[in-house]
């Protein structure tokens, strides 16, 4: 059954909206409704949203968990921030969510809990200081954050809802239950087997790019910026990396890309060095 995507800044309401929608949901229908959030993951905020690897782990344990949960008899809402973009070249989370329920063939709708940054810190800090984000984390999580709209496909169909706002309900009821799922596409797919141009330039790119980097490393020294052939970007060399790392995050990548194919080949390169280097730091 149906996703609702939660997002907006920190402490703007988005628990006590999930409830109010399970509350609704399990009055109104006889659906089962599972909340996953970080609340449910015994997240440490600050310790999450201050370390980029153990942020980006708990992403992937919320997708996953959605992932588990989304059947044709249930309703889950994801109770998290639900805010950026993964990288700069790839698809961002809240697509990686819309790609996932088409992939379901089920319905998926985004409520955006709407304050300004004045608000949610005047809420951030009028909680029990155990449940409090710090100042600073809590200002760089507002800084990230890329407010949804409707234009998108993966944040359509959007309830935009202010503080003092009622829930509109039966409208977000109607655009889980009575709106047909998206239908499958390119995205939601492997890649087909006849792309096999696609899959040894991929295979090619990707190990000209390792090749280059083991090279450089051998008259460069931490600090320095390491050119890639091909790519605009440049490798940010903070320590020295051996080749298993190197070859540990190609698989990643060409695990991921082979689900996210794109016509330019000659953008891969730069997608690449951008994945390098925000998993290396």
């Amino acid at each position: 059954m149906p996703l609702i995507v939660m997002s907006g800044f920190p402490c703007s309401g988005k628990t006590r909206r999930a409830k109010e929608l399970k509350d609704y949901f399990e009055q109104s229908s006889k659906l089962k409704v599972h909340i996953v959030g970080d609340e449910a993951l015994g997240v440490d905020k600050n310790s999450v949203y201050g370390d980029s690897q153990k942020e980006k782990n708990v992403r992937a344990s919320l997708k996953a968990e959605v992932e588990r949960k989304v059947n044709k008899d249930d309703i889950v809402i994801l109770d998290s921030l639900n805010y950026i973009k993964v990288f700069k070249y790839l698809p961002g989370y809240r697509y990686e969510l819309f790609c996932l329920i088409k992939h379901t063939q089920t319905p998926l709708c985004l409520v955006y809990c709407l304050t300004s940054h004045e608000e949610s810190s005047l809420w951030n800090t009028s909680r029990e200081a155990a449940e409090q984000y710090t100042q600073d984390i809590f200002d760089a999580l507002v800084l990230r954050f890329e407010a949804p709209d409707s234009r998108n496909r993966w944040d359509s169909p959007l309830f935009t809802v202010l503080k003092d706002n009622t829930l509109p309900l039966e409208a977000i009821s109607d655009a889980l239950l009575k709106r047909k799922a998206p239908p499958p596409n390119q995205s939601t797919q492997s890649q087909p087997l006849s792309s096999a141009n696609f899959l040894h330039e991929l295979d090619k790119i990707t190990q000209d790019v390792l090749m280059a980097i083991f090279n450089a490393q051998k008259t460069s020294v931490p600090g320095d910026l390491i050119s890639v052939p091909g790519a605009t970007e440049k490798i940010e060399l903070t320590r020295g990396i051996n080749m298993a790392e190197l070859r540990k995050l190609r698989r990643q990548f060409i695990s991921y890309t082979k689900m996210h194919p794109t016509e330019n080949t000659g953008q891969i390169f730069n997608m690449f060095v951008q994945y390098l280097n925000k998993s290396l730091h």
